[in-house]
């Protein structure tokens, strides 16, 4: 099998969505099919906060932004020195009803 040169891709990015949507809180669940995550910017002294966006994905297409994103810390670390954790702190939240119970 020969090689194929690789094709270009080319990605629009508007004005609109050039602007971004700031999070600052992650939520992600899983089902067998897909993964989800949901961007949230919550607010000191808030009690409610909106899902800003919402990314729906396979689980192999997860994976690949796990490994993109660990690749990205690596180098911005290496240029600008290591991220320091913050303490960890628990929200408690629900999405939009009841919480879910197993």
């Amino acid at each position: 099998m020969e090689n194929q040169p690789q094709q270009e891709l080319n990605i629009e990015l508007t004005e609109e969505m050039a602007d971004g949507q700031y999070a600052n809180l992650a939520v992600i669940t899983h089902s067998f099919a897909e993964f989800i995550i949901d961007f949230v910017n919550v607010m000191p002294n808030m009690p409610k906060s909106k899902v800003k966006s919402r990314i729906v994905m396979t689980p192999h297409h997860a994976k690949r932004l796990m490994r993109a994103l660990i690749d990205n810390v690596k180098q911005f670390e290496s240029a600008n020195g290591v991220i320091k954790d913050q303490e960890p702190t628990t929200i408690p939240f629900t999405l939009g009803g009841q919480t879910g119970q197993a």
